[in-house]
């Protein structure tokens, strides 16, 4: 375990970094400033011959050809489609690839990956590093900058950005790099998530087991429509071209006038019926109480929703339609008229 910098007053989640410093809407401030916080991620090292032409043929971005410097973001799918993985991709300037995915995700991605190298010039590592999150400049050489919410080569975007400004970035540091940080420079990671869910960002955090990308737009950065065959591509192609999305995420601005505490996996309703659950909650320092959260693709877009706390409380809530009901159908062809349908001409009368 890396020997972190103390911080004096912090409150720290499971996982021992710090929930918040101070005040966590003082916080978001400061992120928007530049402020570092420290992010819990689990970082694998790829290098040989064969690890972006490998990686790029299982998952689902188009990274075969991605430079030194450069950054992207992909998905490990299933073979039905459903979103396993998400990862941060970075190549350094000696043409590693970097991988950073959420703390507590990194051995099931390993696992997986070693199962799937067969006989590839590919080797795994996990080196003892820290990353440090930033919505400045990256603070090392070896940083994941995030394209959000721009639509990357290859994606498409179903919905509008919210409107919210997203700069974000992941520095890979090393232990020393790292307790070299100021702790008081430092803010949590409550901040992180409120500037996230303002700007619709989506995040494992909104990921169940039968989530596909196209329920979070995340087909703006993280997959890339006409690349090669991966696992989960038929179920891509598919909902893009001739389906719709059976879900899709909505930013919602809740009443904070009750001072509910929202949670993930809080119940939305419409009309007293269950439409949804949210994934993501905060309070943003100029938008109050937000959430992210989905629900059925049928949940009327212009309809006020309602959500019910664990404790009960019903607290009403305004939907902003990140993904609209109309996603999916790119490619739907015309539908025939049903032959019973179709109104003869009447025989001309003498």
């Amino acid at each position: 375990m890396i020997a972190l910098p103390a911080i004096p007053g912090a409150v720290v989640g499971p996982d021992g970094l710090p929930l918040h410093v101070g005040s966590p809407i003082a916080e978001q401030r400061r992120l928007r400033a530049g402020a570092p916080v420290l992010l819990p991620r689990d970082v694998l090292r790829l290098t040989g011959p064969d690890a972006l032409p490998w990686l790029d043929s299982i998952t689902s971005q188009a990274i075969a050809g991605l430079a030194p410097g450069a950054s992207a973001e992909s998905l490990v799918l299933s073979p039905e489609g459903r979103v396993e993985h998400a990862m941060r991709l970075h190549r350094d300037a000696e043409g590693a690839l970097w991988i950073l995915v959420d703390a507590g995700t990194g051995d099931a991605l390993e696992a997986w990956l070693t199962r799937m190298r067969f006989f590839k010039q590919v080797e795994i590592e996990r080196p003892e590093v820290v990353v440090v999150g930033s919505a400045a400049e990256p603070a090392g050489p070896v940083a994941w900058v995030d394209g959000w919410p721009e639509v990357a080569p290859g994606g498409v975007r179903y919905g509008e950005p919210t409107g919210e400004p997203w700069r974000w970035s992941e520095a890979v540091l090393a232990p020393e790099e790292a307790t070299a940080i100021d702790p008081a420079s430092l803010v949590g990671t409550l901040a992180v998530d409120a500037l996230r869910i303002a700007a619709g960002r989506p995040s494992l955090a909104e990921v169940d087991e039968r989530t596909i990308p196209h329920e979070l737009d995340w087909l703006t950065t993280a997959v890339h429509l006409s690349k090669g065959c991966y696992r989960g591509q038929e179920t891509v192609a598919k909902v893009h071209n001739l389906g719709a999305p059976p879900r899709r995420i909505v930013l919602l601005h809740v009443d904070g006038s009750e001072g509910a505490q929202l949670a993930a996996g809080d119940e939305v309703l419409h009309e007293g019926a269950l439409v949804g659950r949210i994934t993501s909650a905060a309070i943003h320092d100029e938008l109050g109480p937000i959430a992210l959260a989905v629900v059925k693709r049928g949940a009327p877009a212009e309809a006020d929703l309602v959500v019910r706390t664990a404790e009960g409380v019903d607290v009403a809530a305004a939907q902003q339609v990140l993904v609209p009901p109309s996603a999916g159908h790119a490619h739907r062809p015309p539908r025939l008229p049903r032959l019973g349908a179709v109104r003869r001409p009447s025989a001309p009368t003498a």
